[in-house]
């Protein structure tokens, strides 16, 4: 009995695996017109019920030259320790795979594809070369493409395949391993740029170890937006697509010019920053009667030039605040190479920048201060009597000064009209 159990149930799995289309390169099913030279980037998570635990970052970086395919995957930690990156080459039409090469923690990786695999493999650990010859019976996919390959099927409602991929494991003799597309349905993907996206969530089982993975794919242009893979005991690794293409500011930044507009220039701007003395809270509605206080000496004051890439950012992020639905569009990342920082030098507040070419600039400080306010307060009541009794009272008023530290945010929009001019400014709230 016990037998036949096992002969039916390994008739059914064999029944299932064989029932579904197997997808292998240069398969009619496979439409690398999805596959988009491009970079992305996503956010690696571990999730456990509503524990979002960030791991590290994975790139993404496709590039296509004389009809090949190149994909760099690359992923760091979250402590920034080492990274791993892995450069896989294919057929841009078939996605047959032609290259391989990892520089892993612990191991490089280096593989040819044809009649055979050769390559090499190399442990940092021991410090030793493996020579490598493989023959793999079945035809495949790199491993590294697997993300973008399901991308690139004709997904639909109940759409079903199998498709062989190649990982190469030092440990292992089995090379090729075999994973099902279970399923296939509608889903609405949420994105915090963004917003809603139709997509398809597809699950696919890795036929050796039965783990699941689940992929959100956009029904539009075949983007993933987001792949989640089972760990067991209840944990995710969920990876989440960052959209780097997301850019809803149509003036661009040009970080050469910036570059140059603040190292090459014969200017200056000399300051003083100082927080005034009404500055603040006015609490009581009394008038605050501290003295003028200048930014302590070591304070950083930032200057960048402005531009109409700045302004539009400005603008359009006060638009998402007021409608409090989405994030705030970040800076451009290459924001820093305009950036150029000095300190205070002395107890009164002043500054100093220099090579700066004509232009309008945003000067920008940010201090803690001492402040202080007089207030009145009922110190008690004086009442009157005559021989009949009670005939009035009086309020009585004492005065008291308040302490309280307080905090000056100045932003100030200098302009350089020719180059050699010297500007003085008062950065004051």
């Amino acid at each position: 009995m016990k037998l036949y159990a096992l002969i039916l149930t390994f008739s059914l799995l064999s029944l299932t695996a064989f029932s579904q289309k197997m997808v292998e390169p240069g398969n009619k099913s496979v439409n690398t017109k999805y596959i988009k030279p491009q970079k992305s980037l996503f956010t690696v998570y571990y999730v456990k019920d509503t524990s979002w635990v960030k791991q590290g970052l994975v790139t993404y970086d496709i590039v296509l030259t004389n009809n090949q395919l190149s994909l760099t995957n690359s992923y760091t930690p979250k402590d920034n320790s080492f990274s791993t990156v892995r450069t896989s080459v294919a057929d841009a039409q078939t996605l047959k795979p032609i290259t391989y090469i990892s520089d892993a923690k612990e191991t490089k990786v280096d593989l040819n594809f044809g009649e055979s695999i050769t390559g090499n493999y190399y442990s940092k650990k021991t410090k030793k070369n493996k020579k490598l010859n493989l023959h793999p019976k079945e035809v495949f996919f790199d491993w590294v493409w697997t993300d973008h390959l399901i991308g690139t099927l004709p997904l639909d409602v109940g759409y079903k395949a199998r498709f062989p991929q190649f990982y190469y494991n030092d440990d292992s003799g089995v090379f090729v391993e075999y994973y099902t597309i279970k399923e296939v349905k509608s889903f609405v993907y949420n994105s915090p740029r963004t917003g809603k996206h139709d997509a398809w969530l597809v699950t696919v089982l890795e036929e050796t170890s039965n783990a699941i993975y689940n992929y959100i794919i956009d029904k539009k242009d075949h983007r993933l937006w987001q792949r989640e893979m089972s760990m067991g005991k209840g944990m995710w690794e969920i990876t989440t697509n960052e959209e780097l293409d997301y850019q809803p500011i149509k003036n661009k930044f040009d970080k050469d010019q910036v570059a140059r507009q603040i190292s090459k220039g014969n200017s200056v701007i000399i300051g003083t920053a100082y927080a005034k003395s009404n500055s603040g809270k006015k609490l009581g509605g009394l008038v605050n009667v501290a003295k003028k206080q200048f930014a302590p000496k070591g304070t950083e004051i930032t200057l960048f030039p402005s531009s109409a890439y700045y302004d539009e950012w400005v603008e359009v992020n006060k638009k998402i605040r007021k409608q409090n639905k989405m994030p705030e569009v970040p800076l451009d990342r290459d924001f820093g190479y305009s950036i150029k920082k000095a300190k205070v030098y002395d107890d009164e507040g002043h500054f100093e920048f220099a090579d700066l070419m004509p232009g309008t600039y945003v000067v920008m400080a940010s201090f803690d201060f001492s402040n202080s306010y007089n207030y009145s307060y009922v110190s008690g009541y004086t009442n009157y009597y005559n021989y009949w009794g009670y005939t009035g009272s009086t309020t009585n008023y004492g005065t008291a000064r308040q302490s309280y530290v307080d905090k000056a945010n100045i932003e100030k929009r200098i302009t350089i009209d020719k180059d050699g001019e010297k500007k003085e400014v008062n950065l004051k709230e």
